[in-house]
């Protein structure tokens, strides 16, 4: 398919536009929507945010917790995002309420997932008033907040945020990828968009797009039986299954991320628009089980779906960001707890 100069440029922009953290307008899903139900909190999504905080110490803030299975326990600022709110919202309500701060987001420093029903969205961020929670203003949400050394013996909750404190202290001495917060667009389902990459020795590239109607990039809805990023092996499986299984699908990371939250069951999903690798396998076997070396051929597989088409990117300065990215996955991560 010869790819107009128009149609080329429109692509080049929109891929742009999601690699310096904006997003793009929702206006359909292309792949597995039939196996997706709309996000709904409370009912078929619940979506978690997390705070990183320091001081000029580098201590982390942390709070004891009051519900009756982790009390006295120590944890991040933390919990589920309510109706109506959107994520940046929920992370300051839960900082307020149990910490006793105010606070405004740096960046996401990670997303953890579990299938698009359970997403934590882990930020860091800054204090920017309000006063330390103490017990004598312990209540439901909380029992007290503290600045955390992380050599004092403290009794955790969860092991799992030492990770996430390392994260946090990492990034704040070197960031390893741009600042990345929610963008206000509506979606109603949890979907993976894919910048889905093939490059080869020469340092050519190319996107995997969908023709109709109009070149655009493939969106897919995540299905509850997998992980979120699930998403992008079903595009590959559709665009060419022949050759699914000799090539690694690798979702690096998330360029950005688009959320609303303000009308409930409508606008409760979130859109991942995410960087993914097609690489070769480069060990194959043969019919008896034998290892056989594979050579490349240098250019992407062959598109066997009539609805796919290989975009190759002409233009320098996008090239070289997407080869960097790819290269140094410098690019907010994306986990999957499975």
């Amino acid at each position: 398919m010869e790819v107009m100069e128009e149609e080329r440029r429109q692509v080049e922009e929109q891929v742009e536009r999601l690699l310096s953290g904006q997003g793009s307008e929702v206006t359909g899903c292309d792949v597995a929507l039939d196996q997706s139900k709309p996000a709904t909190l409370k009912k078929t999504v619940t979506f978690i945010v997390c705070a990183v905080i320091f001081n000029d110490k580098e201590e982390v803030l942390m709070v004891q917790e009051a519900k009756q299975d982790c009390y006295k326990q120590w944890y991040l600022p933390a919990g589920r995002v309510e109706v109506g709110e959107s994520l940046e919202e929920a992370m300051r309500r839960e900082v307020k309420e149990e910490a006793g701060f105010d606070c405004e987001p740096i960046t996401l420093l990670l997303i953890q997932e579990q299938g698009p029903q359970w997403i934590r969205f882990i930020f860091l961020a800054n204090i920017t008033g309000g006063t330390m929670k103490s017990l004598s203003a312990a209540d439901q949400e909380s029992l007290q907040a503290a600045w955390w050394d992380r050599q004092a013996v403290l009794p955790l909750r969860g092991r799992d945020i030492l990770r996430l404190i390392d994260c946090g202290l990492k990034y704040r001495q070197s960031p390893w990828h741009p600042v990345t917060l929610p963008v206000d667009l509506c979606c109603r389902h949890v979907l993976q968009r894919l910048v889905l990459v093939f490059t080869n020795a020469e340092e050519q590239i190319w996107i995997l797009l969908i023709k109709a109607p109009g070149l655009h990039l493939p969106t897919a809805a995540a299905v509850k039986t997998h992980a979120v990023t699930w998403a992008a092996n079903m595009v590959v499986q559709e665009a060419m299954p022949s050759v699914y299984y000799d090539h690694d699908v690798n979702t690096l990371g998330v360029f950005s991320l688009q959320h609303n939250g303000r009308q409930h069951g409508k606008t409760d999903g979130v859109c991942f628009n995410t960087l993914v690798a097609l690489t070769p396998d480069r060990v194959q076997r043969n019919e008896d089980g034998e290892r056989v070396e594979r050579t490349g051929t240098g250019q992407p597989p062959p598109v066997e779906n009539p609805r796919y088409v290989w975009f190759e990117v002409q233009k320098q300065t996008l090239k070289e960001k997407l080869l960097e990215m790819k290269k140094n996955t410098s690019i907010l991560p994306i986990h999957s707890l499975y």
